[in-house]
């Protein structure tokens, strides 16, 4: 829960953008931690899944994430899923189910065309996670 708690953490730092945290963690060390920053950056790619997997990568020298951990706020989606599959991240924790674009269980289940060994823990802290997603999307909509 620890971990998921740090993913939170880098979530309501989203400020402008859907508030979205990951981290990624090795040997029970945090390695690197990241939120959405897509409107900020004005790049599509800048999903909080994608920064952390390059910082962790960059930390490691290697874009082999073997036997690291992601926690992340959000169900992802098919281009961060395809990512972290690629990326060889051992565990997948989320907390938020996304029912529109989630790609481990939600909308369509990704490991079902790979070959990865990726496991996948969803609904880790998930009314947290809603709430946070909820507030985010109420203050938008409201004039």
């Amino acid at each position: 829960m620890g971990f998921m708690k740090l993913a939170i953490g880098e979530a309501k730092r989203a400020v402008g953008d859907i508030p979205v945290g990951a981290v990624i963690v090795k040997d029970g060390e945090v390695i690197s931690s990241a939120f959405n920053t897509k409107e900020k950056d004005n790049d599509i790619t800048s999903h909080a899944e994608i920064l952390a997997i390059r910082k962790a990568e960059q930390v490691l020298g290697n874009w082999r994430l073997d036997n690291c951990d992601m926690y992340v706020t959000l169900e992802p989606c098919p281009m961060c899923g395809w990512a972290i599959l690629q990326s060889r991240i051992k565990n997948l924790y989320f907390g938020s189910y996304d029912k529109n674009y989630g790609a481990f269980s939600s909308k369509i289940n990704l490991r079902e065309i790979s070959s990865s060994k990726l496991n996948v823990y969803g609904g880790i802290l998930e009314q947290e996670c809603d709430d946070i997603l909820n507030e985010f999307f109420r203050n938008i909509r409201t004039p």
